[in-house]
């Protein structure tokens, strides 16, 4: 790998403290790293180099911290401010003037969405934006800037439409990385691997035998120091605009043409254009007890911690398979998994002897405890004729004595080697946009209610009637990932 500079923008933040320098520093300690790399920290708190490498208090207990921390600087000042990005872009040259060429430029928007146009504006006028000494085009000498952006990406589908057209004025697209960390998830990816290595499943995953998908999106904790961020933006635009569609995309998608990036990006994008809400009633919003007391929230607040949905799908595979949705914050345990439920059948030939509720079940668990579960019918030992589900599973850890890469290691080595493929495109982002707006413009249109739901429970009832009305409901979790 070659040398490179990271620029963290909101490096004193959420995002850059938890997920991001916790990255950089295990692959750091995996020897996935350059020799030579340089990590900037831009943020509007006065520290110095030395405070901010202190900042880490985790980090700062392992004792390979001191070697790594020597990687890092800080960059103090308002974003708004034009003085920081000039001071910016002469520590940058002369970092390339010590190494002696022109060094990758990575520029990481790991702040709240609402700055993001004013970085960009500010980087286009102090020419941060065209790299060092090559034009922001010039490909092939490998020695030009790459954007990377946080979700959420936009607050709408004009927000987005808007901020997409700023990044294509200024980059292209090979040059612009969308981050949903959930597409670096090994289980999102090894379900990709499930579905088309393995030919025993292809021919059953269609709506001729699947009855529904269930997909929840669980935390036990609220919102944290997170109020200010959170509130105004809510559950829908934070977790279900992203997270959750590609989540249902890897689900529903076709086959790719090849395992290449615009291939497998393609077909993201075809089903994610195909998904639609069901009929009128059909999302649920909810808010914990507690939330208006939580810090930097109103005591009027109407943000959603909650969001219960059923979607369909609308191609020839998943035509009339309901999806059911279900995200939100003070749930009873953290949980993500997807769980693809097949028609029973069970009854044809042995209803008289007691069949299961839920017959044949794949769930992805995608944490905690990542891997894959099956269930189906089995006798039960004894002289009569019994039936009873039972379930086998495959846990990442167990089998392979390792959980991989945690999302954010294998996201920022996929930047630094220009790979898109766990990174939205623009049209990806689009047709996501365009549902969830929808959504927001019937609940403004039909001034839906926010219902208030226990800390510790699934959400309102209203979500959980949402599935029980079709005859349906949630399969239980078992913690642990038992």
């Amino acid at each position: 790998m070659t040398p490179f500079i990271m620029i963290i923008f909101g490096a004193t933040g959420d995002l850059a403290q938890n997920k991001l320098i916790p990255a950089l520093f295990s692959l750091y300690k995996e020897n996935l790293l350059p020799e030579e790399f340089f990590i900037i920290g831009f943020s509007r708190r006065d520290f110095q180099n030395e405070e901010f490498r202190n900042y880490f208090e985790k980090e700062r207990e392992d004792p390979k911290w001191k070697g790594f921390s020597k990687h890092l600087s800080y960059q103090s000042g308002s974003f708004e401010d034009e003085k920081p990005y000039i001071e910016l872009s002469e520590n940058l040259k002369k970092i390339d003037t010590e190494m002696g060429a022109c060094i990758t430029r990575f520029f990481y928007l790991a702040t709240p969405p609402d700055h993001y146009r004013t970085i960009l504006d500010k980087l286009v006028e102090t020419k941060l934006s065209e790299g060092c000494g090559y034009p922001s085009k010039d490909f092939g000498k490998g020695n030009w800037t790459r954007m990377i952006i946080e979700k959420p990406f936009g607050k709408d589908l004009e927000t987005a439409r808007n901020l997409d057209k700023r990044l294509a004025q200024i980059f292209e697209e090979e040059q612009i990385f969308r981050v949903d960390h959930y597409l670096g998830k090994e289980t999102v990816q090894n379900m990709l691997a499930f579905r088309f290595a393995n030919g025993i499943f292809e021919p059953v995953w269609n709506r001729n035998y699947i009855d529904h998908v269930q997909i929840t999106w669980a935390e036990k904790e609220g919102i944290g120091r997170r109020g200010k961020f959170f509130e105004g933006v809510g559950m829908l635009r934070d977790v279900a605009q992203n997270h959750i569609m590609q989540l249902l995309a890897t689900v529903a998608m076709e086959q790719p043409k090849s395992f290449t990036k615009e291939d497998l990006r393609e077909a993201r994008a075809k089903v994610i254009k195909s998904i639609r809400c069901a009929e009128k009633g059909a999302v649920v919003k909810g808010q914990y007890e507690g939330y208006k007391k939580e810090q930097d929230v109103p005591n009027n607040s109407e943000t959603e911690t909650f969001v219960g949905m059923k979607l369909f799908v609308d191609t020839e595979r998943f035509k009339g398979v309901p999806f059911y949705i279900r995200a939100g914050k003070k749930m009873p345990e953290d949980l993500v998994e997807i769980s693809v439920v097949f028609i029973q059948t069970c009854h044809i030939l042995f209803k008289e002897f007691g069949c299961p509720e839920i017959g044949n079940v794949i769930t992805f668990r995608i944490q905690p405890n990542e891997g894959i579960k099956l269930r189906f019918i089995a006798k039960k030992p004894g002289a009569k004729l019994g039936l009873e589900s039972v379930d086998m599973k495959f846990n990442y850890n167990e089998t392979f004595g390792t959980r991989g890469l945690e999302a954010y290691q294998r996201i920022l080595l996929d930047i630094f080697s220009g790979d898109q493929m766990l990174f939205n495109r623009s049209d990806e982002l689009e047709s996501s946009w365009k549902l969830i707006t929808n959504i927001l413009n019937n609940w403004e249109k039909e001034k839906e209610k926010i219902e208030v739901y226990k800390e510790g429970s699934w959400g309102p009832k209203e979500s959980q009637e949402l599935i029980e009305k079709d005859g349906k409901k949630w399969l239980e979790s078992r913690k642990g990932g038992e």
